[in-house]
């Protein structure tokens, strides 16, 4: 069992690396308040390093994001650009129209549908499912779409899934996303294709937008990734065999950082049962 390395800080490895492209929720704000010590050292690698790209399946387009961050006191220099899972999706969403499609999900998302050409319908008169969320992300658990999933796989409806995330942390809560939706749906049959992380579309995006900020072709050797979610931020960066510096004071928080702190022990093992691996592991990001 391979142990990650612990960095006191992002600054003891920086100069590895030219590129960043950094999960949002769990490591830059926990839906309701940015973390500031992250904030700082993104800003710090930006300023002393290269780009920042923030890589978030948020199942929107970039613009709400933008905003949503504002909010929560991420600051501008922090951050160089953004690549959503919505903005992901919407290529998947074009290729898709007129539909009709089946809007699963809250209102909040629904301007990742703007100028699609798509006509709205609903579950019986679909021709496929777009999937943002639960309709109410607060109080629905997947079960809540059992009966309705079974008749629309019944009719080989697809579902494309804007958000691959199981859950995510909101303040101290965990909530469902819409990858917890997909993930019952595809159980019980159905037709799912996901549009984010650690699927390949959302990665080309981010790897293209760095390129172009560098202004020079990309030595994906000289990228970090950075996350604490397993089944995506480092799955995902797995996948593209890109290094990782695992978060662990995420989602994953209870399973591996004691009163102690971070256990690289046991890091290590969780890693291992998912069969990922990271290069660096940090309880929260710092510079």
């Amino acid at each position: 069992m391979t142990l990650p390395t612990l960095p006191a800080g992002l600054s003891e490895i920086a100069d590895r690396y030219d590129v960043l492209l950094c999960d949002v929720w769990g490591v830059v704000h926990n839906g309701r308040e940015s973390f500031r010590d992250a904030c700082e050292a993104l800003a710090r690698f930006r300023a002393e390093r290269g780009p920042v790209v923030l890589i978030t399946n948020a199942p929107r387009p970039q613009a709400p994001i933008l905003e949503q961050l504002d909010s929560l006191g991420v600051p501008r220099a922090a951050w160089s650009q953004v690549v959503t899972s919505g903005d992901a999706t919407r290529l998947l969403l074009a290729q898709r129209a007129p539909g009709p499609v089946y809007k699963l999900g809250p209102e909040r998302d629904w301007p990742l549908y703007d100028g699609l050409a798509l006509q709205n319908a609903d579950l019986d008169h679909a021709a496929f499912i777009a999937c943002t969320g639960p309709f109410d992300d607060v109080n629905d658990e997947p079960e809540d779409y059992r009966e309705a999933f079974v008749g629309a796989v019944a009719r080989d409806l697809e579902m494309i899934c804007a958000n691959p995330d199981i859950v995510v942390q909101r303040g101290d809560t965990l909530i469902y996303c819409a990858g917890a939706l997909a993930q019952l749906y595809s159980s019980l049959g159905g037709r799912v294709v996901m549009a984010g992380k650690p699927y390949p579309a959302i990665y080309d995006l981010c790897l293209s937008e760095a390129a172009r900020l560098l202004g020079r072709p990309l030595d994906k050797s000289r990228v970090l990734c950075v996350g604490d979610g397993l089944p995506t931020d480092i799955r995902g960066a797995n996948a593209q065999d890109l290094d990782v510096l695992f978060i662990a004071n995420g989602i994953h928080g209870a399973e591996v950082v004691g009163p102690d702190g971070l256990k690289p022990e046991l890091a290590a093992d969780l890693l291992r049962q998912e069969g990922l691996h990271a290069r660096w592991a940090m309880t929260d990001l710092v510079w």
